[in-house]
């Protein structure tokens, strides 16, 4: 591709991906205060800006949570809408929100489609590793409880640095993005927002296995999608959890479907009965954060009220709240092992691995009783013919 129709199809990219109307940007009263901002914190190849919000109330020893806004946003915007100042406030969690230039891309996404910006040791991805080891070696950051979460290209970006540094980060959470590896270049990335390419879960897997080889434990994830999307199709989605169940070895039928607040949730536990992916549909939802005012949001150019928080639940899901939810959610049954699973998301987790256990023995057991009678049909099949 020659750098004018790069140039034009980049630009096209922006359009479709993230112009906002002028009404929305007039509601995102109250004006943020910009984060400040710290100049040295390693080479930058990425040539990113490192921005920081550290509460009154920070934690000894505190989790980080790392911030990546969406297109046609700042740092502040999407902070703003999203609430995670909120949230840093009321459990004493620090934040590092790095922020794009339109010098690297017009509409201020991440390049989340450009190889150089999305490996190990280059550009973007590695500006904002070091941002994190900066962050680590001035607050005194817990390195167990290190997060990442975006929306949108910063979502397309979270999966990137969970797939390139998933030594750094024990879980992330991606809204409205596409799968890591998904695309190399503006046009591709401009098909695949809307129509995911197919691809089997073991060719979505190694894209992820190939950029952190020789490693075993992957980070938790949190899936987020609008089901009336039209700027990164719902499809999407799904692509990212057949990538992400496929690298933690676990099955694509869901342990339990639940109604959260009125949206879809699915969820996987590993053999130790650890939740370590959930994904969360929001009904009717167009492109953008799933928020509700009462959790601190405020609604915007793709920053959405639906009743529902989706800084609160990726809060919670990676363990910064010290108090469950006061709401339990619904279990419906969807699938034969919904009911099991469903009714063990209340109980501990000691409980819950020993449940999932027996669930595993019964079957066993459930399969050797098949065995046995089939065995049996065939030997009595044969002494009649004999007879």
């Amino acid at each position: 591709m020659s750098s004018a129709s790069a140039s034009a199809e980049e630009e096209r990219l922006t359009r479709s991906c993230c112009v906002a109307s002028a009404n929305h940007r007039e509601r995102m009263a109250p004006v943020f205060v910009r984060p400040p901002r710290v100049e040295d914190f390693g080479t930058n190849p990425g040539a990113l800006r490192m921005l920081t919000y550290l509460p009154n109330n920070l934690s000894p020893r505190p989790a980080l949570v790392v911030v990546l806004h969406g297109s046609m946003q700042s740092a502040a915007d999407y902070d703003l809408g999203a609430g995670w100042s909120t949230l840093a406030d009321r459990y004493g969690f620090a934040l590092l929100m790095p922020e794009q230039s339109r010098r690297n891309n017009l509409s201020r996404s991440f390049n989340w489609f450009q190889r150089n910006d999305t490996q190990r040791g280059e550009g973007e991805a590695h500006s904002i590793a070091q941002m994190v080891e900066q962050m680590v070696r001035d607050h005194d950051i817990d390195r167990r409880r290190i997060f990442v979460t975006g929306l949108s290209a910063g979502g397309a970006m979270t999966l990137a640095m969970l797939a390139t540094y998933p030594d750094v980060f024990a879980a992330g959470a991606v809204i409205a993005g596409l799968p890591y590896g998904g695309a190399t270049n503006a046009q591709e990335a401009l098909r695949g927002m809307f129509q995911a390419p197919p691809k089997s879960s073991r060719e979505l897997g190694d894209l992820v296995r190939e950029a952190s080889p020789n490693r075993n434990i992957w980070p938790k994830l949190s899936v987020w999608h609008g089901s009336a999307d039209r700027t990164v199709k719902p499809s999407n989605a799904g692509e990212i959890i057949k990538q992400w169940l496929d690298v933690h070895g676990l099955p694509l039928t869901p342990m339990s479907d639940q109604i959260v607040d009125g949206h879809s949730r699915q969820v996987w536990w590993n053999a130790d009965g650890e939740t370590v992916i959930e994904s969360y549909t929001i009904m009717d939802m167009a492109h953008g954060a799933p928020l509700t005012h009462s959790e601190g949001g405020v609604a915007g150019p793709y920053m959405i009220e639906a009743g529902i928080s989706s800084s609160a639940r990726i809060a919670e899901f990676f363990g910064l709240t010290d108090t469950l939810r006061r709401t339990p959610a619904e279990t419906t049954e969807l699938s034969r092992r919904a009911p099991l699973f469903g009714a063990l998301r209340k109980a501990t987790r000691s409980h819950r691995i020993r449940a999932v256990r027996a669930w595993r023995n019964v079957s066993a057991t459930i399969h050797e009783g098949i065995e046995r009678r089939r065995a049996n049909k065939k030997v009595h099949v044969r002494s009649v013919v004999k007879r």
